[in-house]
């Protein structure tokens, strides 16, 4: 997110406070992503149509057949989200622009054939009750979907930030009005009015991606060559997005909190919706994230390592040194205290948005369990971006698979003991992460010069 970091530090320089608003707000959106957006995009597409869509129970099976999609497409594109990153930057930083183009063309290729491959058959088979129309709406949204997070891997290294928000606000503005114009095709014209918003979001980022990065070669696989895909990364994209969603698929498979909705799928009416409320919740903490990050760390990062390739003096390394360790703690810490100040909003005002959702106000405690996990979960994200800057690809592996068994293990762990415990898995295997994740970053800040200098 080098680009996006270099325009926010832009605004973050202009002398009112509009441009520190407007440094925030995109920062805010931006850091929030396409899958956020789309769990907003899906809570309001069942709003506007529950008036209208008889009956009501469609709407909950939209909901869940997207919620679905969304989880499955980020777990099985997760595997190469991450290192398809590092190969773009590293073409970057190689000065090999023109590779970055085709060989995400090529990575479209072979995800539209993995996830076609393992859409279309579930689509086709797993949902015999539904007409054949539905079934293929499933299959092709699952793939743009897949799309869709892969290709916002490159618009995260171009400055276009404005074209970036364009584009979301479109995609999913369209799908909105579509959702409402549709809304009496029942389940198909709520999941076409979906699909629509997820093709038309893609051609806006493809627009902005040829733009960006111009190239005389179409297609391209140099990415699966040798040394070229970090395993490591790829382990950390599936484990990361496998343990966020964790805890929600053992709430759905469990007999206790999950019930059948629509063909193989289930959902649970006691935690989905206080879960995706609480996620909303994550936005302010998102932002303060990517300003503080990819702003003031990146800039004594980026001095640090140029005095160290450039023979710098000593006191002057450890001077930036120190600066940015100061940086990453403060920005962790400005982090918790914003995303602290939301989580108590929502806390306050929990039953009020709970009737605004039209749930039962039984669900307050674990809507408050969840704002305050959510918040750790934006504490984790931040750690794990300080350990990608520093290069520990395995401290990130083994922080991201340490979160997914835990979150295995705790949210069995609270089924078990009762619904008082609801939530208290999910949340306890993020302290436990960042706890384990400080205790890591400490023990590298403090060895940097000697890694820096003696292991190259």
């Amino acid at each position: 997110m080098a680009g996006i970091g270099f325009e926010l530090r832009k605004l973050m320089k202009g002398d009112s406070y509009s441009s520190l608003l407007m440094a925030y707000a995109y920062a805010g959106i931006i850091s929030s992503g396409p899958w956020i957006l789309s769990i907003i995009a899906v809570l309001l597409i069942g709003v506007i149509s529950l008036p209208v869509v008889i009956p009501a129970m469609l709407v909950s099976k939209f909901q869940t057949v997207v919620t679905y999609l969304i989880a499955f497409s980020l777990i099985l594109t997760g595997l190469v989200q991450l290192s398809f990153t590092r190969y773009s930057a590293d073409r970057i930083f190689e000065k090999e622009h023109y590779r970055l183009l085709p060989n995400l063309n090529g990575l479209l290729l072979v995800v539209i054939a993995v996830s076609g491959l393992f859409s279309y058959p579930i689509g086709l088979l797993a949902f015999p009750q539904q007409s054949l129309f539905f079934r293929l709406l499933f299959a092709a949204t699952f793939v743009v979907l897949c799309c869709v997070w892969v290709t916002a891997i490159l618009l995260s290294g171009l400055k276009a930030y404005k074209a970036i928000l364009v584009n979301f606000a479109f995609g999913y503005g369209s799908a909105l009005l579509l959702a409402f114009l549709l809304r009496h095709g029942n389940l198909e014209g709520l999941l076409l009015a979906f699909l629509a918003g997820q093709f038309i979001l893609l051609l806006g980022m493809f627009w902005v991606v040829f733009r960006g990065y111009p190239s005389r070669i179409f297609i391209e696989f140099d990415f699966m060559g040798s040394g070229r895909m970090y395993r490591s990364l790829m382990l950390t994209g599936l484990f990361y997005n496998l343990g966020i969603w964790m805890d929600k698929f053992i709430f759905w498979i469990h007999p206790v909190t999950g019930s059948n909705v629509i063909g193989p799928l289930r959902a649970s009416l006691v935690y989905d919706l206080p879960v995706f409320l609480a996620y909303l919740a994550i936005i302010p903490g998102m932002a303060v994230f990517l300003v503080r990050i990819e702003t003031d760390f990146v800039e004594y990062y980026d001095r640090f390592y140029d005095a160290v390739r450039e023979g710098g003096s000593l006191s002057y390394i450890q001077e930036m040194k120190d600066e940015m360790v100061r940086v990453a703690r403060e920005g962790l810490y400005d982090i918790i205290k914003i995303q602290a100040i939301a989580t108590i909003v929502v806390i306050v005002a929990g039953r009020h948005l709970l009737r605004w959702a039209g749930i039962s106000e039984i669900h307050l405690p674990l809507l408050s369990i969840q704002v305050v996990a959510t918040g750790f979960q934006v504490v984790l994200l931040g750690l794990l971006n300080i350990f990608f800057y520093l290069d520990k690809r395995n401290r990130v592996l083994l922080l991201t698979a340490l979160f997914t068994v835990l979150n295995l293990g705790l949210t069995l762990l609270s089924i078990w003991m009762g619904p008082y415990y609801y939530g208290y898995g999910f949340a306890l295997a993020l302290i436990v992460t960042i706890a384990v994740g400080m205790a890591l970053l400490d023990y590298d800040l403090g060895k940097l010069e000697y890694e820096t200098f003696m292991l190259q």
